[in-house]
């Protein structure tokens, strides 16, 4: 009798029911390939739009710098102006909507200077940006702003695209879901390629695809040698990846919080110290238009960063914030994301004008430098256009291995049966022949993933249920 398949695969094969009943023998492989193979299959469609999405990512901030050319870029020469004027020119502009937030001095000549202000009717982390030609204070753009990184809209649209398809945070489950799974099938996929490698003694001839061959030896020689180029990448990206995740980046931050591995950030609390997430799009005070602010004078944003550069302030790209209300500090801070990493911060007393809180970069502990350098990489900031390039290449890759596993799925169908429209499954029963320590040792591990990354967890629930029902339909 034979049975026709769903859209998923199932181990209807004699073979494969052979295989099922086999003595006590190699466990490890064999589940490492079925857990491959389930999640490529049902978790390749996430991976393949994260990818594809992130690979978009990694091109708009130079997409961003022509789009926005007139917005961040002036060709006048000359002197800056007193921040007081450029900030009194976009005050003339906004009148008295919205709120002073924060304002970024021009960076270097050729730049124009941001005066940011919090408006009720933007989203969270958004400001609008009032962009002013330094040198003669015209207005040259008026636009919204997002985050630390003061994306503009075009690299907003696409960063919103990538972390959540424009869901919200329903949305966002499904990068968690990405990137959770994208580490574990990297470390499958490389533990597989080093037994093959080992057992065909062809190392150096799998680093490279095999041309000579066609069907699914040629696709299966781009997966597995692309993927073992690209699985240091993809276990980057997804380690970096969780830190944002609604679930499982939440227990990342408990357990930093354990270790004492959070990241310092300024206070302005007047009187207190606080530690942040440099996951944080703003200082709490930057856009906020719930808190009453105090009326702020535009003279005060020059005496501020006057006296910041002779505290630790000391790069071009700054930015300067206001208090909140009045029991908050003026802060000024180093945004530069690039390396050498330049994110020092400074808080003053509003009246007394005595410094009262300080972070410096340089005494950050290990575990939150290699945090912001993490983020930074996989913002693709740290390094510009080449770490741009890197990101790109590497998302294209991942795309193109879940593509190949698809193909390689269609191209392992039995050819005796025309109605077998996809391949089957590798065997299961492997830990069937596996000693009970190693059963102990899996579930052990399953249940400790599952438990910080509930996604996974969850989904790890759904392959059990979808394997036994395709074993019971093939029975």
């Amino acid at each position: 009798m034979t049975l026709r398949t769903s859209s998923l695969p199932e181990n209807s094969d004699p073979r494969t029911e052979r295989h099922r009943h086999r003595p006590a023998g190699p466990w490890f492989g064999p589940l490492l390939r079925r857990l491959h193979f389930y999640a490529g299959i049902l978790i390749g469609p996430f991976i393949l739009i994260a990818a594809l999405s992130g690979a978009l990512y990694a091109l708009s901030p130079q997409l961003e710098k022509i789009v926005y050319a007139d917005q961040l870029t002036t060709s006048t020469s000359g002197p800056s102006l007193p921040l007081t004027e450029q900030i009194e020119a976009a005050n003339a502009v906004v009148g008295d909507e919205d709120t002073l937030s924060a304002v970024r001095p021009a960076p270097e000549p050729g730049t124009t200077t941001r005066v940011m202000y919090a408006d009720p009717q933007l989203g969270e982390s958004e400001s609008r940006a009032i962009f002013i030609d330094p040198t003669t204070a015209e207005v040259t753009g008026d636009l919204t702003v997002y985050g630390t990184s003061g994306a503009l809209p075009l690299r907003t649209w696409i960063d919103q695209l990538h972390r959540s398809l424009h869901l919200g945070d329903v949305g966002r489950l499904y990068s968690e879901l990405a990137a959770s799974w994208l580490g574990i099938v990297a470390v499958a996929g490389l533990v597989l390629w080093i037994i093959r490698a080992r057992k065909t003694r062809r190392l150096a001839a799998m680093l490279r695809p095999d041309r000579k061959h066609r069907g699914l030896r040629r696709t299966f020689s781009w997966h597995a040698s692309v993927g073992v180029w690209a699985a240091i990448g993809m276990l980057f990206l997804s380690a970096t990846g969780i830190t944002w995740s609604q679930l499982g980046g939440e227990n990342v931050t408990k357990l930093r919080a354990a270790l004492s591995w959070e990241t310092p950030a300024i206070s302005t609390e007047l009187g207190d110290t606080s530690a942040g997430d440099e996951h944080t799009h703003h200082h709490d005070g930057s856009s906020s238009a719930e808190a009453t602010a105090p009326a702020i004078d535009p003279a005060d944003f020059d005496m501020m960063l006057s006296m910041a550069r002779e505290v630790n302030v000391n790069t071009g790209l700054v930015e300067i914030l206001p208090p909140a209300d009045e029991h908050s500090a003026w802060v000024v801070q180093e945004i530069q994301r690039s390396f050498p990493t330049e994110v020092d911060a400074v808080a003053f007393d509003p009246d007394t004008m005595e410094v009262t809180d300080r972070v410096d970069f340089a005494d950050y502990g290990p575990a939150a430098k290699l945090a912001r350098w993490g983020i930074d990489l996989h913002m693709g900031s740290m390094f510009g256009l080449a770490n741009q390039i890197v990101l790109f290449v590497l998302a294209i890759g991942i795309a193109s291995m879940v593509v190949w596993g698809y193909l390689m799925w269609w191209q392992r169908r039995p050819k005796h049966d025309p109605t077998r429209r996809f391949g089957v499954a590798p065997g299961r029963g492997a830990l069937a022949g596996a000693p009970w320590w190693a059963v102990a040792g899996v579930a052990l591990v399953a249940i400790g993933i599952g438990i910080v990354l509930p996604l996974v967890g969850a989904s790890l629930v759904v392959f059990l249920i979808v394997d036994a029902m395709l074993g019971l339909r093939a029975r």
